[in-house]
């Protein structure tokens, strides 16, 4: 932590966001992992007799305990399985402990950090999970991560639909005109992230409408627009290419579903109109915050595509699953994406993940996690400029696209914050605002 940072976003704080996620949406998912189990356990019985029965039951009680320990507020226990991450979670758990002493030296769910919390949670059902073989690579929030899709497919088709026609006249677009349409699919995959489980404590969040008519009358809740600035970068890399160079974006996912559409129509988009030659995904190793993107989800959802009965949701699925073949789209998954430690540590914690962050031409980090690990989910005042809140976090030119969905924003214009808090009194946290939130090359 820099010197001079605000304290970071807590439970203490009685009616804050986080305190209200701590108290009500937590449990809640909980509660639905418990009854996903519950639901599933004629198929652990076919599938593997007595034995995932038993596993369901044990699966089921550890997630209990879990629950009571935080409703109760009990002390943060260290993790004793040995996984990957284990070792540098039990690391993270003492220096917590060391911030803690006020509180007899005990990291508590409604006392520490939210941030670390919540990543703490979801890390301790996936503990839950591994605990309870054979059922020990269920995924309690793969039903819900696929009904988002199912739902959203009028949508998905509209998108689809777009995009074919976008990438058949796209030679003949003119520099206006390619702009205009990098902007809208920017902005499209924006508003992409309003679906998010997490926020609606796992129940649907599906995209029912066109997003792509909503798009003009969806640009005054940007609170933030650096639009330009990704447009100048991209296109001045487009022009000073020799055929042989490349221009590398780096996408850090969030949501599976309808968001990882919009996410993938983009980057389809950034390789036809040649703004791009290369995307890198990053996605998360385990499943986390309830709709984050697994491989698994990636996988799966480019299969679904290319199966869809609609021709342009199947070439779609076709043409990615091509980009990945020839390498055209590359995926990553590291641990490092579901630690609890914020960005300004990533050289120090895990310099695999910012070695290859460094090698982009632009990062664009999707959604409210990645901003609140960028600017350390802290109490920042609104107007603190972006770059300082980043606390020397700076791999490659970066952007966050995100809708807000914590209480956390700054590079504000001054008097902003006060105006939207008049009229909105929420507006930190419903995903109704957006940012697309640039910081630069150094």
């Amino acid at each position: 932590m820099m010197a001079g940072a605000p304290a970071s976003l807590s439970g203490r704080d009685v009616g804050s966001f986080a305190y209200l996620t701590i108290k009500d949406r937590i449990p809640q998912i909980l509660t639905k992992a418990i009854d996903t189990l519950h639901r599933h356990k004629n198929e652990f019985f076919e599938k593997h007799g007595e034995k995932g029965t038993e596993a369901e039951k044990k699966a089921i009680s550890l997630l209990s305990k879990l629950r009571n320990e935080l409703q109760t507020d009990k002390p943060i226990i260290p993790f004793v399985e040995k996984f990957v991450d284990t070792d540098i979670w039990n690391q993270y758990l003492e220096y917590q402990q060391s911030l803690a002493d006020e509180n007899d030296g005990k990291p508590r769910w409604f006392f520490s950090p939210w941030l670390f919390v919540e990543c703490y949670m979801y890390r301790r059902i996936h503990e839950a999970i591994t605990h309870s073989p054979p059922i020990d690579d269920f995924d309690v929030f793969q039903e819900s991560k696929e009904q988002n899709f199912f739902e959203s497919e009028e949508s998905i088709i509209a998108l689809c639909t777009h995009l074919q026609e976008l990438v058949t006249t796209v030679e003949d677009l003119d520099e206006n005109q390619l702009k205009d349409a990098f902007f809208k699919l920017l902005q499209v995959s924006l508003w992409g992230n309003k679906c998010d489980l997490s926020l609606s404590g796992g129940e649907t969040s599906s995209q029912r409408t066109n997003i792509i008519n909503s798009v003009e009358e969806l640009k005054p809740f940007i609170l933030v627009n650096d639009m330009d600035h990704l447009w100048s970068l991209l296109n001045n890399c487009r022009k000073a290419r020799e055929n042989a160079s490349v221009t590398r974006v780096d996408i850090v996912l969030d949501n599976s579903g309808f968001e990882l559409v919009t996410d993938l129509v983009l980057a389809d988009f950034l390789l036809s109109s040649q703004l791009a030659t290369e995307i890198h995904f990053y996605g998360k190793t385990i499943p986390w915050l309830v709709s984050d993107m697994t491989l698994h989800d990636f996988k799966w959802l480019i299969e679904q595509m290319k199966d869809s009965h609609h021709k342009w949701m199947a070439k779609c699925g076709a043409d990615w699953e091509n980009h990945i073949q020839t390498g055209r789209w590359v995926y990553h998954d590291h641990i490092f994406w579901t630690l609890p430690h914020e960005f300004c540590v990533t050289s120090q914690v895990a310099p695999d993940p910012y070695a290859e962050l460094q090698k982009a031409h632009l990062i664009l980090f999707k959604g409210d996690l990645n901003y609140r690990k960028l600017t350390g989910d802290r109490k920042w005042e609104f107007t603190i400029p972006f770059r300082q809140a980043l606390a020397g976090f700076h791999p490659a030119p970066l952007c966050s696209v995100r809708t807000l969905k914590a209480e956390v924003q700054v590079g504000q214009q001054p008097g902003q914050a006060e105006q939207l808090a008049a009229a909105e009194p929420n507006w930190l946290t419903t995903g109704k605002f957006g940012v697309l939130q640039f910081d630069g090359p150094l």
